[in-house]
């Protein structure tokens, strides 16, 4: 497996493994443009994927604009290799270097994704948008994660 940041040329296969999910499920995959992806990850944030056989299995997103975690997702072949988790890492680490004090994200309550975050260390404070649980984390929350 190889984790790098992402490039304009992944956007395809990023979406493939957006639509490939099981849980938190775009109810239209044309919600989310391939020039939504690129805005996102050029212009908003920063993205990067897991490759391997030269094949996105995973990827996540950053929002700096937002203060929000836009993408973190796991093609379901995939799960339970560890590749959330370093997504996640390489994320937060790089959202944290970029002057950032606070960020949130939605997910759909009793998902995979909610005990994820839960066991990040990122903490629910309520809820957002269309009754998704809304996560939050502070800088300095990161950091003591990180370090444990």
């Amino acid at each position: 497996m190889i984790f790098r940041e992402a490039r304009v040329s992944d956007i395809p296969q990023i979406q493939v493994v957006r639509n490939a999910v099981k849980e938190n499920r775009l109810s239209n995959p044309a919600l989310v443009s391939d020039a939504d992806c690129e805005e996102f990850m050029m212009d908003r944030g920063k993205g990067w994927v897991c490759i391997t056989n030269d094949t996105v299995v995973g990827f996540a997103i950053a929002d700096l604009k937002e203060d929000n975690i836009w993408a973190l997702f796991v093609d379901p072949v995939f799960e339970g290799k560890g590749i959330g988790k370093q997504l996640h890492c390489l994320m937060m680490d790089w959202y944290f270097t970029q002057n950032k004090q606070h960020v949130w994200l939605g997910t759909s309550p009793g998902t995979k994704a909610e005990i994820f975050y839960a066991n990040h260390g990122l903490t629910a404070t309520g809820t957002v948008h269309k009754n998704e649980t809304k996560f939050e984390m502070t800088a300095t929350e990161w950091k003591l994660f990180k370090n444990k």
